[in-house]
């Protein structure tokens, strides 16, 4: 069954799918995957050329998820190196 994400109504969540991460629309698209593309220095239109499914608003919906989760109370531990 297909849910969306409560307050984003772009993004959508289905257990059977990317293991029940959050997707676009209900592409086998995660918001992860774009926020990835994204942090390797692709612009949106170069993201656009591999999955022209993806509109403005797509992305504007993923940086709000995104943004939300930064908001929440959490605490990484730091990297300790080798």
């Amino acid at each position: 069954m297909t849910q969306t994400v409560p307050g984003f109504d772009r993004l959508t969540v289905e257990p059977d799918k990317l293991g029940g991460q959050p997707c676009i629309r209900g592409f086998r698209f995660g918001a992860a995957q774009f926020l990835e593309l994204f942090a390797a220095g692709m612009t949106f239109e170069e993201v656009c050329e591999d999955f022209p499914f993806l509109a403005p608003e797509d992305a504007r919906e993923v940086f709000a998820y995104a943004a939300a989760l930064a908001q929440r109370d959490f605490y990484l531990p730091p990297h300790e190196s080798a």
